[in-house]
Order: C-alpha cells, then sequence, then structure tokens
C-alpha cells in the first residue's frame, strides 16, 4: 500500500539535538549546556508574565506592534523595519525559506549555528559550510565559496557554539565582498554580550542595504527562552518577505508583554553582561593555567567558553567528570568538535566548582 512521501531534502535533515539537563543515570544537572541567563529573567519581564496569564483565550496582536515599537525606540530603528517571530530560529529558518530554494545554495561557515543546515535543507536549498579559521569565521574563505547560485550567507556573531567574534569592519568587507542579490544574514543571538560600542554596527549595515537582515533574540541576556521571542530588522523589502511567510499570532501575549517589560530594565542586562564578562574571563583563566595539560580555550564574546582538550584529559572525560561533579556541558561532535565542550557561564558558585573539578581531573589542586 502506497504511503505519503517526504521531499528527499527533509530526510536528510537531522533534527536539532538540545543540550542534556541530566546524567545518564537520571540525576537532575545544572545546566551550563543552553547558554541560558543564570541571572533568570528581569523581575520585571516576570511580572509581566503574571499579569498575562488571564489572557489566555485571547489572541496576541499578530503584529506585535508595541514590542516593535520598544525594540525601534531602544536600538534607533524605524518600526516598519523590525518583525518579530518565534524565537530568531523561526525568523532564521523563514529567511532560508523566503529567499532560497531548490537549486540554491545556502552559506554558513563550518562551526557555526546548526540550525542554518536545517533551515537550508528545509527549503530544499543545499547547506554549503565554508572552512573556518581558529574556530571562528573566515570572511576570505566564505567569499570563495560564493557561487552563482549563492542566495543566502548565515553570519552568527558572536559565533555558536565557538564564541567567536567578527569585528565590524570585516562584517562590513564580507558584505562588500557579496553579489547585490544574496542576503546577508547577521544572526546576533549573543550581541547583548558584546561591548556596546560595537553592538549597533549591523542595524548601520541593514539600514543602508538591501540584502542585509539582523536577528536578535530574547533568549539570551534577557532570560527570556521559555517564552520564545525573537525580531529582525532590514530593508522593506526583506521585512514584507518574512511577514508574508511567518506565523499570523506568532508571538504570544505572554511573550509580547514579557519582552516588553524586559526592554524596560537594561539595568538587568547590564548587570547579566557585568557578571558574563567577569566570570568568563575567570574560567579563562583557570583554563589557560591548565595548558600544560592540553587545555585551550578560543576566544569568546558570548555567554560560553568553547574549551579544548588536546591531551591525555580528553572532552569525554571532562564531560563525564563535570557529570558526576553536577553539571550539563555540551560536547559537539556530531559538528565536528569532537575534543572540544561548550560550558555556558553560570553562577559565581557553579564556576568555581565547574574549574575545581577540571582542577581535579588534570591532577592539580582545586
Amino acid at each position: 500500500m502506497s504511503k505519503p512521501e517526504p521531499k528527499p531534502w527533509i530526510l536528510g535533515i537531522h533534527a536539532y539535538q538540545p543540550g542534556k539537563s541530566k546524567s545518564a543515570s537520571g540525576k537532575p544537572l545544572v545546566k551550563l549546556s543552553a547558554n541560558e541567563n543564570p541571572l533568570g529573567t528581569s523581575p520585571a519581564a516576570l511580572e509581566a508574565l503574571a499579569q498575562a496569564r488571564g489572557e489566555a483565550a485571547t489572541y496576541p496582536d499578530p503584529d506585535s506592534r508595541a514590542l516593535r515599537e520598544a525594540i525601534a525606540s531602544l536600538h534607533g530603528l524605524d518600526p516598519a523595519r523590525v518583525v518579530c517571530g518565534t524565537g530568531s530560529d523561526e525568523l532564521l529558518n523563514l529567511a532560508a525559506q523566503g529567499f532560497a530554494g531548490p537549486g540554491d545554495e545556502v552559506l554558513f561557515s563550518r562551526f557555526s549555528f546548526a540550525v542554518y543546515d536545517i533551515a537550508a535543507r528545509r527549503c530544499g536549498a543545499t547547506p554549503v559550510e565554508a572552512p573556518d579559521r581558529d574556530f571562528g569565521t573566515d570572511v576570505d574563505a566564505l567569499l570563495g565559496a560564493v557561487t552563482e547560485r549563492t542566495r543566502v550567507v548565515f553570519l552568527a556573531n558572536p559565533n555558536n557554539p565557538t564564541g567567536t567574534f567578527l569585528p565590524p569592519s570585516e562584517v562590513a568587507r564580507l558584505h562588500a565582498g557579496l553579489p547585490s542579490d544574496v542576503l546577508l544574514v547577521v544572526d546576533e543571538a549573543y550581541g547583548e554580550y558584546v561591548d556596546p560600542a560595537l553592538q549597533s554596527a549591523a542595524f548601520a549595515l541593514a539600514a543602508a542595504h538591501d540584502n542585509v537582515l539582523v536577528t536578535r533574540t530574547f533568549s539570551k541576556i534577557y532570560g527570556l527562552a521559555a517564552e520564545r521571542i525573537g525580531w529582525a530588522t532590514g530593508a522593506p523589502s526583506l521585512i514584507d518577505v518574512l511577514n508574508r511567510i511567518r506565523g499570523p499570532f506568532n508571538v504570544t501575549i505572554s511573550g509580547q508583554r514579557a519582552a516588553l517589560a524586559a526592554l524596560g530594565d537594561q539595568d538587568f542586562v547590564r548587570a547579566s553582561r557585568i557578571h558574563n564578562a567577569a566570570e568568563r574571563a575567570r574560567l579563562a583563566e583557570a583554563v589557560a593555567a591548565l595548558g600544560n595539560h592540553g587545555l585551550s580555550f578560543s576566544p569568546s564574546e558570548a555567554n560560553f567558553l568553547l574549551v579544548h582538550f588536546e591531551g591525555e584529559v580528553t572532552a569525554a572525560q571532562a564531560l563525564e567528570a563535570l557529570g558526576e561533579a553536577g553539571y550539563a556541558v555540551r560536547h559537539l561532535p556530531g559538528q565536528g568538535l569532537p575534543r572540544s565542550l561548550r560550558i555556558t557561564i553560570g553562577k559565581t558558585d557553579d564556576m568555581a566548582r565547574v574549574i575545581a573539578a577540571l582542577r581535579t581531573l588534570c591532577g592539580e589542586a582545586a
């Protein structure tokens, strides 16, 4: 008996694998595997969430108008050039779907966000991976991989899962080298962790050109991962395409209210950025001190550190030791990183215990 057959490009997709939150024995672990904000969520956003519970029977504003206006006000943007989505993941998928399809290519760097490959295959396009440079984006390699079939280029900046950061001048050079009919998507999920002086460069690029889309999320520094709220800005023609194919009520009432309140609490954002920078530096210093055991790290501007294990201590051993200490971190052999662990920056006490576990594993005094 015949049955519905999926499109062949769908069968090429390997479903996204989230980080673990339990050990092999089922023991709950402190999650340092999903890049969540260890400080939680702004009290103002939590209050907004509580107030929205009584409106569960009502459809949300399909245009997220108040939220778009608040985003635009904070970042000096035109609200008509902003679109909201179910996390930035929805918008990344829509960018590929809107501008690429069978016979086209979607380009991204090696060791970048796993969703890019999925987004390309989901619309029938061919994913193309350019070589990296020291676990980060190589602009020349990306430009060298562009063909007449390239339609979308994804750039994660800071990059996930490596944390590397491409300075604004290099992003501008990448854009300048692309054909005008190729869409450059600058994924800034971790953008608020970067030096504030560098945070608006991609917005300026998107404001000046018709082929640049910048995405952001409320899941990371704003601590609203459970609500799935993202947004993008770009030329009116780009926003029009995303609005045509996004879900009509894609951001919930609670999500819109919480994100609006979170935007108004920039003190929480600053505190999160300061905490992250301090604890990330402390972890980096501790890993550097274990260099004689083969440990190193990739410089990070995000809320995690990618730690490499090139000596007698393996990433698999470190993963097990950290699990025994009560912590889940991310091992990514499926993304070509079998010798590395991505460790989310957590609370101060948790980071001290992670460092102690790594030192003990290496035979150093904790």
